[in-house]
């Protein structure tokens, strides 16, 4: 996955059909996702779902010059893999008027990038290029109601993530630990944080909501500790938010969340290129990264009832851009730039209890052209030859679940 940096844009897929919205709408039980508190109002349900995720990214190396090495323009395809499953499943047991229990099972984020042709060939670069970054997370949640109008509600985050990079032989010469930058094989590591949130009905058609995770403090990638910094450490990142929703007729609700990542606290992520060119050999605290920045996604949508039996959904989503253009070279391995996403969702009650609902967003095609991306001068001297990296990426997300009451 690569959409809200890496993200994903939404958890659930009624949250999926409107731009991933949830901190003050908990639809499903997979709320805690989103918001803990959202436990105490979704009552006793189960739903289980798949989304099918497509992205298409590649990049350009234009100007380069390696000298005696020839060059690494071109245009780059990282499509080698194209399709992901990612399941989903979500339950909440109502244990008391004031008390309620779930465990929301989801992908937190990832990224993928497969380049059959080496953007790195002529550095030395064998076989494809790409890395490949998933993460599981398993968040059993509590939630109390204050009152009729007021809810707490408490997250654990436990998080399983799973990576393998292939292709980066030339940058082991620049690592702390050559033996461990490039084709280990796949690398595992657990960790775990918490999430805390809150929901308030303001008046009987106005809700709001906040919510906070913590950064989830992960074991390390010890295959790939001569790759990312503070040998293979990979935390996942703070993250907060809050959400309107509004009740503007019996049929139609209108929602909003704003929500912050605070990618660039995660040294792996957010060391810039420069450290290793400043001596930071990869792999050490200071060692150089991918430069992300922190970010900023705001998201607004609608529901609403068409019949008794069927509701719509849609909503759009923007998040600021992770990747300077300064970045755009390391991030040709990483390029989650995409920043617009359209959704459009429904769902279609089954019976007295079940309901199947659907989801499709579209992220649009998002290009970022680096300005001053690829260190000049000879590899012999730690160069990479100059010129500039450009980035695009878009994707297709479509979601299917289905969930009932009991």
């Amino acid at each position: 996955m690569a959409t809200n940096g890496y993200f994903t844009h939404g958890y659930g897929v009624k949250s999926q059909g409107i731009a991933g919205i949830g901190i003050a709408l908990p639809q499903d039980g997979l709320a805690a996702a989103t918001n803990p508190a959202g436990t105490a109002w979704v009552g006793n349900r189960a739903d289980i779902g798949v989304t099918w995720f497509r992205p298409n990214r590649g990049a350009e190396i234009k100007g380069n010059d390696l000298g005696p090495y020839g060059s690494l323009d071109g245009k780059y395809d990282g499509n080698g893999t194209r399709n992901f499953l990612i399941p989903e499943l979500g339950y909440v047991k109502q244990l008391n008027p004031e008390w309620a229990a779930g465990v929301a099972v989801y992908g937190n984020g990832g990224m993928n990038t497969d380049y059959g042709n080496n953007p790195f060939a002529r550095l030395g670069g064998t076989g494809p290029a790409g890395i490949n970054l998933e993460q599981l997370f398993i968040s059993p949640s509590v939630a109390f109601k204050l009152n009729e109008s007021h809810a707490i509600g408490l997250a654990l985050n436990l998080a399983h993530q799973r990576f393998e990079a292939k292709g980066l032989q030339p940058f082991t010469q620049a690592s702390a630990s050559p033996g461990n930058v490039t084709n280990r094989g796949t690398d595992s590591a657990n960790g775990w944080g918490a999430r805390i949130g809150y929901t308030g009905k303001l008046t009987p058609t106005l809700t709001i909501g906040a919510t906070y995770a913590t950064k989830t403090r992960m074991g390390n990638f010890d295959k790939y500790k001569g790759l990312f910094a503070e040998e293979g450490g990979f935390d996942i990142p703070a993250n907060y938010g809050i959400g309107i929703a509004w009740q503007a007729s019996t049929a139609l609700t209108l929602a909003a969340d704003v929500q912050r990542i605070e990618l660039s606290d995660i040294r792996a992520v957010g060391n810039p290129i420069a450290n290793l060119l400043a001596g930071n050999a990869l792999g050490t605290s200071n060692g150089g990264g991918f430069g992300w920045r922190d970010v900023t996604v705001v998201k607004i949508g609608a529901a609403y009832d068409l019949t008794h039996d069927w509701t719509i959904r849609g909503g759009y989503s923007h998040v600021t851009q992770p990747i300077p253009p300064s970045q755009t070279f390391f991030n040709i391995l990483a390029p989650g730039i995409v920043q617009d996403h359209l959704s459009l969702g429904a769902s279609w009650k089954q019976g007295k209890d079940g309901e199947l609902s659907f989801a499709y967003t579209h992220a649009f095609k998002t290009t970022v052209n680096g300005n001053g991306s690829i260190p000049p001068g000879s590899p012999l001297a730690g160069g990479f030859g100059g010129g500039e990296a450009n980035l695009h990426m878009f994707e297709d997300i479509f979601a299917i679940a289905y969930g009932w009451k009991y």
